[in-house]
């Protein structure tokens, strides 16, 4: 074995010492400066080597992280700085807001003090988390701080919230036009839409590109780059187009940003939406690849998950949509495994929404399991009650389809404050109707009499649901009841159609009430002269024989054609050239229409019977004449019977031209034997 080499003795350089801290500090301060932040970082390691625990570096460090967007080494930074005297509380708190854990970054933030900064970080985080009220709050308690922008922010805020109507005041009360940003501008915008102010909110966002572009041309940014920073009012400008009803124009300008590519994660995701919702149950498989560009799948604990960061760029319901319109998409193409596998993923994902268990609902439907639809339909109104209001819609749907009447009249009568609407009494009152359930349907009616009768709406419908209700009564035979509610329409609204419902309805049951309502009536003009009790006398009109109606239409035919023969004059007959009717000739031949075999004259050819004679040998003779005779025989035969098959076949074509082609079909079997 040979031996080991020896290591070659190395020259030991004495150790450089490193550089003046104050110099490290100044090219720390260059970098930032320059915005060279990854050597920011590198300049900050060196100082810390020297120094560990100055508090500047360290901030320095984080905060060039953030700048590179390594959100994991900064909490990395800030977990090995724990036993340093250096409060990052706030650095994490914001670095959890970038990873999107909210509940996490919020209570990290509890710990700080009521700065501008905490307070803005925390109405973004409650922002995120859809809590509306809470960040409208912070935001209206940072108006005196003079923050820039901050009026964007609240603009949003208030929109999100559903208070889009409070947009104006507000920027009203702090003298800010809406088009002094592009993103004011569009926020605004945003909140005419949900105001149903269509065209408006299409002039400003015209607007807000126009403002938009400038600004940035003025911050010498590329043409692409300013597109995709005004991809948001692009993609809501074809929103409006479709809210508008300009479907093909919509469709087209989400197509152009789609197929670009010049837009950010969020207005692509959008566009692609709204797009799939435009073309519906066409293209189906299309729009699946679409969708599932947006979606992916594992195998952790969350098992479907929006993909290019959109999770935290998304706002839940706008996420909530994309997999709805999924899980429909699914439906639509029968694949019901993988509509399944989303629809229980869902409830985990968005916990305090109604839409998954509605499309859990529907896919159960879907394969015609609706006594199950309606189980758990009813199960969730019964746990979340402030939620139950859409679930019990859809439950009674549902059961209403399925032919559940009873349990659909349920699910209304459940819903508080649309029970006694006009609408939803014919709707209930239908349903029971349809049960059978009579006495329950006209105790709905009592209700919704009762309820408008103690309601003090300018906009009351007692009247109209009073009509309806008299006219069910009389339906069923409750003529008594039917006669009090028109009464009461009589005094209280001097209805005309109530007088006359009142007088049949009556009649029927107190005579003497109804002629004293009658006489309220308005007497029909030319009727005074006319004795009713002498025509009570009478013993009738007599009948009178009367000509059915085909008799007068034939007489009047005849006339008719008698005026018309009257009214045309003699013309000479035109003769064919050379003919003298003088002289005409011989009467032409009555059968000259008729076959050549079906007239008197006809006469057959005689057989030659010379081409039967064949010369030979005696037996050959006696052998091939009757091989002869046979064959004509069959031919006769068979020719006989294509005649009759082709004689059938044309009489077939008259009678039924579907049983032509068997006729045919056994003709030429019959011919090849």
């Amino acid at each position: 074995m040979a031996p080991k080499p020896k290591p070659k003795p190395t020259v030991s350089s004495p150790s450089q010492p490193p550089p003046p801290i104050e110099d490290l500090f100044t090219s720390l301060n260059l970098h930032i400066q320059r915005s060279q932040f990854d050597q920011a970082v590198k300049v900050a390691d060196q100082i810390l080597l020297v120094a560990p625990s100055d508090e500047d570096a360290i901030r320095c460090k984080v905060v060039a992280l953030i700048k590179e967007d390594r959100i994991d080494d900064v909490l990395s930074v800030i977990q090995a700085s724990q036993r340093l005297p250096v409060d990052l509380s706030f650095f994490k708190a914001y670095c959890l807001y970038r990873q999107n854990k909210l509940d996490e970054s919020l209570e990290s933030l509890k710990s700080q003090e009521g700065t501008s900064a905490t307070m803005l970080l925390e109405s973004q985080i409650l922002y995120r988390l859809g809590k509306m009220d809470a960040c409208i709050d912070i935001y209206q308690k940072l108006q005196k701080s003079k923050i820039d922008s901050l009026e964007i922010n609240l603009v949003a805020g208030l929109v999100s919230a559903g208070r889009a109507s409070d947009v104006q005041g507000m920027l009203d009360a702090m003298r800010v036009k809406a088009t002094s940003s592009f993103e004011l501008a569009y926020n605004t915008a945003c909140s005419l839409i949900e105001r149903s102010k269509y065209e408006d909110a299409e002039q400003l966002l015209l607007s807000a590109r126009r403002v938009g572009q400038e600004t940035l041309m003025e911050d010498n940014l590329a043409d692409d780059d300013i597109e995709i920073e005004l991809a948001p009012i692009a993609v809501q400008l074809a929103y409006v187009q479709q809210l508008l009803g300009n479907t093909p124009e919509a469709m087209e300008a989400y197509t152009d940003i789609i197929s670009r590519n010049l837009a950010d994660e969020s207005s692509l995701a959008v566009a692609i939406n709204n797009l799939v919702v435009l073309k519906g149950p066409k293209d189906i498989s299309d729009s699946l690849r679409k969708l599932d560009r947006l979606i992916e799948t594992g195998n952790g604990a969350q098992r479907f998950q929006l993909s290019n960061g959109l999770e935290s760029k998304l706002s839940p319901k706008q996420r909530e949509t994309i997999y709805a319109n999924r899980v429909l998409l699914l439906l639509h193409s029968n694949k019901m495994d993988q509509a399944r596998e989303l629809v229980a993923a869902l409830p985990d994902m968005f916990a305090d929404s109604v839409m998954p268990v509605l499309l859990q609902a529907a896919v159960l439907v879907r394969e015609n399991k609706s006594v199950k639809a309606e189980e758990i339909l009813g199960q969730f109104a019964e746990k979340f009650p402030d939620k139950a209001k859409v679930v019990l819609l859809a439950r009674a749907q549902v059961a209403a389809a399925a032919g559940h009447p009873q349990i659909a009249a349920e699910s209304l009568s459940k819903i508080a404050d649309i029970q006694h609407l006009p609408a939803t009494v014919a709707t209930i009152v239908s349903l029971k109707e349809r049960a059978g359930d009579i006495d329950s349907a006209e105790a709905v009616f009592d209700s919704a009499i009762q309820w408008w009768s103690n309601s003090m709406t300018e906009d009351n419908k007692r009247t109209v649901i009073m009509q309806e209700a008299a006219s069910f009564k009389l339906k069923h035979g409750r003529e008594k009841e039917a006669a009090c509610l028109y009464e009461e329409l009589v005094k209280s609204h001097k209805s005309l159609q109530a007088l006359l419902g009142l007088v049949t309805t009556a009649a029927r049951v107190d005579v003497d009430k109804a002629e004293a309502y009658e006489k309220q009536l308005k007497p029909l003009p030319g009727l005074k002269g006319v004795d009713v009790e002498s025509l009570e006398r009478t013993s009738g009109a007599k009948h009178v024989q009367s000509y059915s109606h085909v008799e007068v239409t034939e007489a009047y035919e005849e006339s008719k054609n008698k005026d018309k023969a009257k009214k045309k004059r003699k013309r000479k007959p035109r003769y064919p050239k050379g003919f003298d009717p003088a002289n005409p000739g011989p009467p032409p031949d009555p059968e000259r229409w008729l076959p050549k075999r079906e007239r008197s004259s006809y006469r057959p050819k005689r057989k030659d019977k010379r081409a039967a004679q064949v010369r030979g040998s005696q037996g050959a003779v006696v052998r091939e004449k009757h091989e002869a005779t046979g064959t004509d025989t069959s031919a006769n035969i068979a020719n006989s019977k294509s005649d009759q098959a082709t004689t059938s076949k044309g009489s077939s074509q008259n009678a039924a031209p579907s049983q032509s082609r068997p006729s045919s079909k056994s003709s030429k079997k019959k011919s090849r034997k």
